[in-house]
């Protein structure tokens, strides 16, 4: 695998995690109590044994490449391996980043043309699941294919969302139908790419187009170059607030098949800042956990039902937290009810208050495409009263203070409290 040159594409926007991604790129967002979602990728890279490796950075990428850093952590630091960082070749307009995943790759040729390889293998950043990439590799090497897409079946309701392929017998992709509104296969591309270089570079410097699923890969269908490998693992797109919670609830079903720990995926601790180790969790006498994940530095007092905590969460006595995620170093203070919430870093809900209890029939007032089902986001650093009291389907913005609170601290269901946004 020292021939194959791997590129993470992690500069998307991902504005459909809403306030999740108000300080932080998509592939940054915790997930899962103590990764981030591009340690997946990455870690992913090295068990496969590649040792080169580039991530394109766009989008609020600070705190992406301070995660990443030199690459230690994955093992990506040394005189024969690495990880480097692209963002786009900005100029004075905006028209110079990155338009599209083929035109990311396409600002970046010298780049593969400094490292020469046999193959390139194109990632997505932002996806959740394990996969031994040197399999699809060798799938692409035996068929002599010069584009091979990583696919797998989806739910028919779900087709819209991806380029959908028709395989031959030999698993040559005759035909492809990006985010079709009536698709007539569910066999989905996952977003992993890989290609011959030579015919990569050929391609690039051939057109200007942007995207390879809108516009790359039909043409190396029509020239009968473009073959599908079929995956039957885990994995997920978390693009969305209900994608992406449901990812983090199958820590918790037994049989989700959602198993980091043994797939040998790694992060960088070391981000963090802290001078120490965290300590492990603290389940004090009379708390109750069940069906959840904890991660080290926790402090239950109170119930955890169905939830995943990240480092540093406490929950205090009386306190319940119900289907949901709770990121680092919050604090769920005495009395509290938190359920179906996701709650970002660093978040302080006071004594007695209600979150995320409602009707979840009734979408938010501002962004009824991101939150539909029932679910409750709680920026970073947010501050929550004590007794106030938060339907289903709210936003409550990073930053919030006690004295932004409306009189009465109540946030109906679907309503929205966000001073950034004014």
């Amino acid at each position: 695998m020292r021939d194959t040159l791997a590129m993470i594409l992690a500069g998307g926007v991902g504005s459909r995690l809403n306030i999740l991604v108000r300080h932080r790129a998509k592939p940054a967002v915790p997930f899962g109590g103590m990764y981030r979602i591009i340690d997946f990728a990455l870690s992913n890279v090295m068990n496969s044994g590649l040792v080169q490796v580039a991530v394109l950075t766009q989008y609020k990428p600070l705190s992406l490449m301070g995660h990443i850093g030199t690459g230690e952590a994955w093992d990506f630091a040394g005189r024969t391996r690495g990880v480097k960082i692209l963002p786009p070749r900005t100029g004075e307009k905006d028209s110079d980043w990155y338009k599209g995943t083929a035109d990311a790759v396409r600002q970046n040729m010298d780049f593969i043309e400094s490292r020469p390889s046999r193959d390139v293998l194109i990632l997505s950043g932002d996806h959740v699941y394990y996969m031994d990439y040197k399999d699809m590799v060798a799938h692409h090497r035996a068929k002599e294919a010069k584009v091979t897409v990583a696919m797998m079946t989806v739910p028919w309701e779900q087709t819209q969302q991806f380029g959908i392929g028709i395989l031959n017998d030999d698993g040559r992709i005759v035909d492809w139908e990006e985010k079709p509104d009536k698709a007539r296969s569910n066999l989905a591309s996952m977003g992993i790419y890989v290609f011959d270089t030579g015919y990569l570079l050929k391609f690039l410097k051939a057109t200007d187009e942007v995207d390879f699923g809108h516009h790359i890969l039909p043409k190396a269908m029509a020239d009968g170059e473009l073959y599908g490998y079929v995956f039957h693992g885990y994995w997920r797109d978390v693009g969305t607030v209900h994608a992406y919670w449901d990812a983090n609830m199958d820590l918790t079903r037994p049989g989700s098949r959602l198993d980091p720990e043994t797939w040998g995926i790694v992060t960088n601790w070391e981000y963090e800042g802290l001078s120490f180790d965290r300590p492990p969790s603290l389940i004090a006498p009379g708390a109750l956990v069940s069906d959840s994940a904890i991660t080290p530095g926790c402090v239950i007092k109170g119930r955890v039902e169905n939830s995943v905590l990240s480092p540093g969460v406490s929950v205090e006595k009386d306190a319940v937290v119900r289907n949901s995620v709770i990121m680092h170093d919050t604090l769920i203070a005495a009395g509290a009810l938190v359920e179906n919430t996701i709650c970002d870093k660093k978040v302080r809900i006071g004594r007695g208050a209600r979150v995320g209890h409602g009707d979840g029939s009734v979408p938010n007032i501002k962004y009824p495409g991101h939150l539909s089902t029932g679910l409750t986001l709680i920026g970073k650093w947010a501050e929550i009263p004590s007794g106030a009291s938060i339907g289903a389907n709210c936003i409550i913005g990073p930053r919030i203070k006690e004295t932004d609170w409306p009189p009465g601290l109540e946030i109906a269901d679907g309503g929205i409290i966000d001073v950034e946004e004014g």
